[in-house]
């Protein structure tokens, strides 16, 4: 039977979390780091996931509500939780667009030191001004270069780590290319993995080739069953060009699972976390994204705009931006005449993150679907709750996945690339 993949998103700060919840805890305190780490860890997770914000975005002027506790650093985090777990590996979001690749590489291969080869590197990238003002080089980089970029850094960080020998030798390293001219020596030996895992996090077709030439993992949205496969089947025939193989990339989508003793029960719990997710504030910040207009007039359940999007706005600073404000206003406004929704329940409805919701024993079913057929290899769980939001899911989904055979019992290696069925890089000293 084929085998389930699965990582623990860090909620951070987002629309997903439950806020008001008396079960929520802090975004800062360590503890709540440690705890949902130690539940990955408990569960056989492949890996604990932390997302990165590099400047706090802004609405209408003004902080917006939901970064107000900011996002702690992730490296630093993860070699703290490098202490406190022994099998689990500790993956961060780093950007490629506002890092060097020989201090990010060095600090990257401490973290695999130090955790015995579990570390993992979700690279991005950003051309925002808005962000890049927070940083000498302040939004220089034109949108197209963005991946050419990271390219390169992926590459050099790679020469890098491959500048010791396996033997533990150090050698003398230069990169000369379009973005990075460097030279001197590393001063880290070759971790346990040769090289930390590399994560992709992106859609477009720049992002899908870039994962298919350079990534270990990608991070998906692709969340249906149809959509899934997809763009499972598009991103693994690309991998052939770059000379790997189809185990060479694992595709893993970011979920949310909703549970309860039945699936009515499931249904019920997953609509009211919805009603939560989306308070009367948060449908009119959701609305003034896609509309890019100060919407503060408008009653959350009364109907859309009756307003066309305005497409030069810049309301929303540090947020993607909606790709097409004129197509998703329109399609807004169809679902909300079709069945006589408010903004709120038209939020409600069209901003869903995919979700399994069921009892266990359907999500498990559901879970093991999925991968069986060839919608994923596996998937990155984003709880709505910090930091208990995976304890039901360890304690009553995982130990029915072990039972069906679909997901290991213990841990089999020590490595990231080990629980991933990668095999480690080939030295190209």
């Amino acid at each position: 039977m084929k085998q389930m993949h699965l990582a623990a998103h860090f909620p951070g700060v987002n629309s997903t979390t439950v806020w008001t919840d008396p079960r929520s805890r802090s975004q800062i305190d360590f503890s709540s780091f440690e705890h949902l780490a130690r539940t990955a860890e408990r569960g056989r997770f492949d890996f604990f996931f932390l997302a990165e914000g590099l400047r706090l975005r802004e609405h209408n002027g003004r902080i917006h509500d939901l970064d107000v506790v900011g996002r702690p650093e992730s490296l630093t985090v993860l070699n703290a939780l490098a202490a406190v777990t022994e099998r689990l590996g500790l993956a961060a979001t780093v950007n490629a667009t506002f890092n060097e690749p020989y201090e990010l590489a060095r600090r990257l291969a401490t973290l695999d030191h130090l955790s015995a080869g579990r570390a993992a590197w979700n690279v991005v990238t950003s051309s925002d001004a808005f962000t890049g003002e927070n940083f000498r080089r302040g939004g220089y980089l034109d949108r197209a270069d963005r991946y050419t970029r990271a390219a390169e850094f992926v590459a050099t960080a790679r020469e890098l780590w491959d500048s010791w020998t396996p033997d533990g030798t150090s050698r003398p390293f230069t990169h000369t290319g379009q973005h990075f001219e460097i030279s001197g020596e590393f001063t880290v030996p070759r971790s346990p993995q040769g090289h930390p895992v590399v994560i992709q996090a992106g859609d477009s077709g720049e992002g899908r080739e870039f994962a298919a030439s350079a990534a270990d993992v990608i991070f998906t949205r692709h969340g249906t069953l149809e959509a899934g496969r997809a763009f499972y089947a598009d991103v693994k025939a690309r991998l052939a060009t770059y000379g790997r193989q189809p185990d060479d990339l694992k595709i893993m989508p970011g979920v949310t699972v909703v549970l309860g003793d039945t699936d009515a029960e499931a249904q019920e719990n997953a609509a009211e976390i919805r009603r939560l997710q989306v308070s009367p504030q948060n449908a009119i910040l959701a609305l003034e994204q896609v509309w890019g207009r100060d919407l503060s007039s408008y009653d959350p359940d009364g109907p859309l705009p009756d307003i066309d999007p305005d497409l030069g706005s810049d309301l929303v600073q540090g947020r993607v931006r909606v790709a097409d404000p004129l197509a998703v206003a329109a399609k807004w406004r169809a679902l909300s005449e079709a069945k006589g929704l408010s903004i709120r329940r038209t939020v409600i409805e069209s901003t869903a993150r995919q979700s399994f919701i069921g009892s266990p024993e359907t999500v498990a079913a559901d879970l093991e679907k999925f991968v069986a057929t060839d919608a994923a290899d596996g998937f990155i769980l984003v709880p709505h709750l910090t930091p208990g939001g995976l304890d039901d899911f360890v304690d009553r989904v995982v130990p029915l996945l072990q039972e069906r055979g679909a997901f290991r019992s213990e841990y089999t290696g020590s490595t990231l690339r080990s629980h991933l069925g990668l095999a480690e890089p080939v030295w190209k000293g």
